[in-house]
């Protein structure tokens, strides 16, 4: 997301790649964090385009039409700063790697959320989607052998406790339309969890600047052309608010939170990247509260506690360690 350093914290074991000075680590958690808060805000704005009659397929490609020439400027920038430092292109094995594990994490697990979100309620969508740190730990440990420590577990128990209590009695009847995108959305969070695992050892490489807009270059491309296959050029045709929501989708949701990510990653275990995360799902009631007009009950206040006592406790606990 490593210079000589004091010992790394026991917050979490480091996994294979992860920078272990103090320094390092606070701006490690400071990337994860604004990337938690940029991304909590995605659930909103597709809720407000699909208001406004947009699809899933027509929404998606717009929000990567209108980022691409950013990660196309951004990359080049990388790639002319490596040439000025005398470093070569990445290998084409590296590059195919990056475009790889970037479709798994931002086309395959984006497409279902975003299908996931046309069948279910914004507060379902979060809920189930912040599951994908349980899945990063679980996937670490099964796959990578890396081990979890105590203070993970006790984080995650009081976060999902804190996400438990916020959507408790929203359920409601559950019909089979709901029950398909709650699978949809769950599909999405162990495909993240397994980009967040697999992206840490290409992005140590790589670089986390040029592997993001390698990798979203990649998706841009994807998601343009699967819209050109299943729908017409005239889906684009879309009111004035609707593209106002577009953009910020485009924006806010997605150039800056997959920059701010990976830059944690280069800088923290996928471990504590996903479990700080999980400040997402209290920043999305929170701005359902601001922009939608939703009440913010008690209970909603009591499980957004819980939820930034335990990843607030997870990381500053862990730099009191070093």
């Amino acid at each position: 997301m490593a210079p000589a350093a004091p010992e790394v914290p026991v917050v979490l074991k480091q996994d294979p790649g992860s920078a272990g000075g103090p320094g390092n680590l606070a701006l490690g958690y400071t990337f994860a964090v604004l990337g938690a808060l940029t991304f909590s805000s995605k659930a909103i704005f597709i809720k407000l385009a699909y208001a406004e009659g947009m699809g899933v397929e027509p929404l998606l490609a717009l929000r990567m039409m209108l980022a691409l020439p950013v990660y196309l400027a951004i990359g080049a920038l990388s790639l002319h700063d490596r040439r000025r430092r005398g470093e070569g292109l990445p290998a084409a094995g590296l590059l195919i790697k990056a475009v790889v594990v970037g479709a798994l994490g931002y086309w395959v697990a984006m497409y279902l959320d975003f299908a996931g979100l046309s069948l279910i309620p914004a507060q379902f969508n979060v809920l189930i989607l912040m599951t994908y740190p349980l899945f990063v730990v679980i996937f670490g440990a099964l796959i990578f052998r890396f081990p979890v420590q105590i203070r993970a577990v006790i984080a995650f128990a009081v976060a999902y406790i804190g996400i438990g209590v916020i959507f408790s009695g929203r359920l409601g009847s559950a019909d089979g339309k709901m029950i398909l995108g709650a699978a949809f959305v769950l599909a999405a969070a162990v495909t993240f969890a397994l980009y967040m695992l697999f992206a840490k050892e290409v992005i140590g490489r790589m670089g986390a600047r040029l592997f993001t807009c390698v990798t979203m270059v990649a998706v841009s491309i994807l998601a343009i052309g699967q819209f050109l296959i299943v729908d017409p050029i005239s889906a684009l045709s879309i009111t004035r608010e609707a593209w106002i929501y577009t953009i910020l989708l485009a924006v806010v949701s997605t150039i800056f939170p997959t920059f701010l990510i990976n830059a944690a990653l280069q800088q923290i275990t996928a471990q504590a990247n996903s479990t700080i995360g999980m400040l997402a799902p209290v920043a999305s009631i929170l701005l359902a509260f601001l922009v939608l007009g939703e009440m913010l009950s008690v209970r909603d206040m009591i499980g957004a506690a819980l939820v930034i006592g335990g990843v607030g406790w997870f990381t500053l606990g862990g730099r009191r360690s070093l």
